[in-house]
């Protein structure tokens, strides 16, 4: 996983082409820098997994 993988995929999430994203537990730091930077960052919900890794969603609302 490189940033612009990552941004394209957040993108992806964004419009909805996909609904959700399994990030691996090694790509997590590299996602998570990306994702932080984001304006609609609270938008974003991510759900741990076993083994280290966490699915996202998008969220109409943003978390509080």
């Amino acid at each position: 996983m490189n940033e612009a993988w990552a941004v394209q995929k957040i993108n992806e999430l964004r419009n909805g082409v996909i609904s959700e994203l399994l990030v691996k537990k090694e790509d997590f730091l590299l996602f998570r820098s990306v994702l932080i930077q984001q304006p609609d960052f609270k938008q974003f919900r991510g759900i741990a997994q076993r083994g280290g890794h966490v699915l996202y969603h998008y969220m109409d609302t943003p978390r509080s």
